[in-house]
C-alpha cells in the first residue's frame, strides 16, 4: 500500500565548524556543500528506499533552486506532487560541529504557504490500508486537516510534530507519533520518556515512539512499552537521523512489518545516517536498506 508523505522540502546548505560561534563571532567553516533537504522529502526519500510505494506532495518555488532540487531527486520517486509557487523555494542553513551536533535556520515560504488539500489531488488518493506520514512544517490547521481526511479513509496517520511551533499538536487524529526526547519533554513537560509517551497517548495517540537518539528509541503501544537499543556508531552528522527513522519505520509499516520491527529497522538506519554527512545525503541506500530488512527479517524466522 502507498504510503503519502505530505511536507516541506528545500535546499540544505551546510557548514562543517570545529565548534558553533558564540553571539556576533564570524567562523570560517572546514567545508561546505549545497543539497536537497527539508524534514518532507527527507522521511519520503527514507520510505521509498525500503522499497514501499511512496508519493510524495510538497511546494516548490518557480527559481533556479527548485529545478536543482527537481533534478536531484530524479529516480527517487514521481515528482508529480510537487507544486510550484510564485515565491523562493525553501532553504536550509546547517552548522554542523566536530561532535556532529547541529544547528539550523530555515526559510520556509512554500512550506508556509502550502496547503495540499486546496492545491493537490492526495485526498482523493488515499485509501484503507494506505499511510500519511506529516511533520511540524505546514501550517499547524493545515496539518490536522490532512491528518482528519485520511482517517476518514482509514488510513494509517504518522505524525512527526518537528518542528514544535510552539503549539500543542493535536493528537486526536494520529495512530502513531514520532518525537524525540526534548520535543516529547516540550509537548508534555515530563522529561520521563516513558511518561511522556504515556501522555500523548492520553492527548490522543494510539501509539507513541520518543527516540533517544545514541540510546535507540521507547516504543509505547497500548501497555506494551518496548526499549530498542541503537547500533553503536561514531557521530559524523545527527541531522537527518530523525527522517530516516521516521521514513524507514512507515516504509516497513507498509510492506507489513509490526510497528516493533519496524521500529527496530528504524533505529538501525538511523544508526549508519548519522555515520554520513549530510542530511538527505546521510540516508542509506537502497540497497543497504533492502539487506537490512533482509537479515531482519531472517532472524525473525
Amino acid at each position: 500500500m502507498p504510503v503519502h508523505v505530505v511536507g516541506n522540502v528545500c535546499i540544505d546548505t551546510t557548514f562543517r565548524v570545529d565548534r558553533f560561534p558564540l553571539p556576533g563571532e564570524t567562523l570560517n567553516a572546514r567545508d561546505h556543500s549545497d543539497g536537497v533537504g527539508g524534514k518532507g522529502v527527507n522521511q519520503a526519500v527514507a520510505a521509498a528506499r525500503t522499497g514501499a510505494d511512496v508519493r510524495f506532495f510538497a511546494a516548490l518555488g518557480t527559481d533556479l533552486a527548485a529545478a536543482f532540487i527537481r533534478e536531484r531527486l530524479k529516480g527517487e520517486f514521481d515528482l508529480g506532487g510537487l507544486s510550484e509557487k510564485p515565491l523562493p523555494s525553501d532553504r536550509s542553513t546547517i552548522v554542523v560541529n566536530r561532535d556532529g551536533e547541529n544547528l539550523i535556520v530555515s526559510g520556509v515560504a512554500c512550506a508556509a504557504d502550502f496547503d495540499p488539500l486546496r492545491e493537490t489531488g492526495f485526498a482523493a488518493l488515499l485509501t484503507s490500508g494506505d499511510s500519511l506520514v506529516m511533520q511540524g512544517n505546514l501550517r499547524a490547521t493545515v496539518t490536522d486537516a490532512c491528518l482528519r481526511a485520511a482517517k476518514v479513509t482509514g488510513a494509517t496517520t504518522i505524525l512527526n510534530p518537528s518542528p514544535l511551533s510552539g503549539e500543542v499538536p493535536d493528537l486526536t487524529a494520529v495512530d502513531i507519533v514520532v518525537v524525540n526526547q526534548g520535543e516529547a519533554f516540550e509537548i508534555t513537560g515530563d522529561p520521563d520518556p516513558e511518561r511522556a509517551a504515556r501522555d500523548l497517548l492520553r492527548r490522543g495517540a494510539k501509539a507513541a515512539i520518543v527516540t533517544l537518539g545514541a540510546e535507540g528509541c521507547l516504543l509505547l503501544e497500548g501497555d506494551t512499552v518496548d526499549l530498542i537499543p541503537a547500533i553503536k556508531m561514531a557521530a559524523v552528522d545527527t541531522s537527518g537521523a530523525g527522517d530516516v527513522f521516521c521514513g524507514c519505520l512507515a516504509g516497513c509499516l507498509m510492506k507489513g512489518w509490526t510497528l516493533a520491527q519496524s521500529a527496530r529497522l528504524a533505529v538501525a538506519a538511523a544508526a549508519l545516517a548519522v555515520g554520513r554527512p549530510g542530511t538527505l545525503e546521510a540516508c542509506p541506500s537502497r540497497a543497504k536498506l533492502l539487506k537490512l530488512m533482509n537479515i531482519m527479517e531472517a532472524e525473525s524466522l
